[in-house]
């Protein structure tokens, strides 16, 4: 299984491996976790997140990845660069967004902020993006917050319903951050 690798001060940043199944499954069933999604995932739904994820780094050589920790190699979740399958469907596509999700136990450590910078620089400094977006439900403030750590910038009129949520739905409405790379002038 391929894609990139690489580490940050406290984190390896790796390709899917099949023991990532079972912790993975085990946090994509959990409530907590999923709570600004719309569902809980049963073990096919994760298995073909999983195989997405596959198919989209053999496609466009990236895609959310695992996180394990540098002392331990705990299975922390996922953070990672994406291009939406939905993109067309999206006011601000074609884009590529920065996204993470993480079990309890690695939330309020700065792990998301981490690698999604690592992710940040390497879609900027190595895939040479010009922009680099993230998104979430307006009630995902943990989320928000990473977003804001990481340098990205939320206009209000960008807010949009996401197209995969149905219309109804609390978690349809969703805000969108957006950070560009930055010239050799410091400019963007």
């Amino acid at each position: 299984m391929g894609g990139p690798s690489f580490e940050t001060d406290r984190l390896v940043i790796r390709p899917w491996r099949e023991d990532d199944l079972d912790p993975f499954c085990e946090m994509c069933s959990d409530p907590q976790v999923m709570r600004f999604f719309p569902n809980v995932l049963s073990r096919d739904q994760t298995k073909a997140l999983i195989d997405m994820a596959l198919v989209k780094t053999d496609r466009d050589g990236f895609c959310f990845s695992p996180i394990d920790t540098k002392e331990g190699g705990e299975f922390l979740g996922f953070v990672g660069l994406s291009i939406p399958d939905y993109a067309n469907r999206l006011h601000f596509g074609p884009c590529v967004e920065v996204g993470w999700r993480l079990k309890p136990a690695a939330w309020g450590k700065g792990y998301a902020t981490e690698a999604g910078g690592a992710w940040i620089r390497f879609g900027f400094d190595t895939l040479g993006l010009d922009e680099i977006v993230s998104f979430t439900a307006r009630q995902n403030k943990p989320s928000i917050a990473v977003m804001e750590r990481l340098g990205m910038v939320r206009s209000n009129a960008d807010d949009f319903q996401h197209p995969l949520v149905p219309e109804t739905h609390a978690l349809s409405w969703h805000v969108l951050y957006r950070r560009a790379r930055k010239t050799p002038s410091g400019f963007t």
